[in-house]
């Protein structure tokens, strides 16, 4: 333990998602050796992403005006919506540069044991977006773990009687894994979409 302001720091980067408190520790004993300028240049930019950061009132991913870049490139098809979990989803899909839909994040997933249930998400939003007709297939890019799966259900639920075509991401065992360490879900769903060998 630390006295004062160093604790006080260690505690703060210790919150943050992913950093134990040895890596809390670390980035604070960094901090406290780098350059003052470069200290002032990362609290400037926290202060600044907290300022003009909102989320788009559209599909309500992360954007700096009241609509993202993908929902305002009219190069997008507004046939094709892809629902994800988090806006980190929306970055990991758009790195495949395979796909030209346009998105809806949800906020999170169904997980009873942590209390959030589908009021909590932004599955109201979705409907409404849908209501119009524009959309005719609906991509559920949920993560495939218990609440992924468990709201990718609920959804396709939600979906079905709208006549749009409800479909998933293809998913199974990665490539250069083992069988033994594939957990149950992701084997499941690998014998689910297994196909013809070629």
């Amino acid at each position: 333990m630390y006295e004062g302001v160093v604790q006080d720091l260690i505690d703060e980067l210790g919150r943050l998602p992913g950093v134990g408190p040895k890596s809390a520790q670390r980035i604070a004993f960094h901090l406290l050796q780098a350059d003052p300028h470069d200290v002032r240049r990362l609290a400037d930019v926290l202060i600044e992403v907290k300022a003009k950061v909102r989320f788009c009132n559209v599909c309500f991913n992360v954007s700096q005006a009241e609509r993202c870049r993908i929902c305002s490139d009219e190069r997008r098809d507004p046939s094709v919506l892809c629902v994800v979990e988090e806006y980190k989803d929306v970055v990991a899909i758009e790195k495949t540069r395979e796909f030209r839909g346009r998105y809806h994040v949800l906020g999170g997933a169904i997980s009873p044991i942590d209390g959030i249930g589908p009021d909590q998400l932004r599955i109201r939003e979705l409907m409404i977006r849908l209501a119009d007709g524009t959309v005719t297939e609906c991509i559920l890019a949920t993560d495939p773990n218990l609440e992924g799966e468990a709201t990718a259900t609920y959804l396709t639920r939600m979906l079905k009687p709208l006549g749009l075509r409800v479909t998933r991401l293809a998913s199974g065992l990665p490539v250069g894994g083992d069988l033994e360490y594939a957990d149950e879900v992701t084997l499941g769903r690998a014998f689910a979409g297994r196909r013809q060998a070629e």
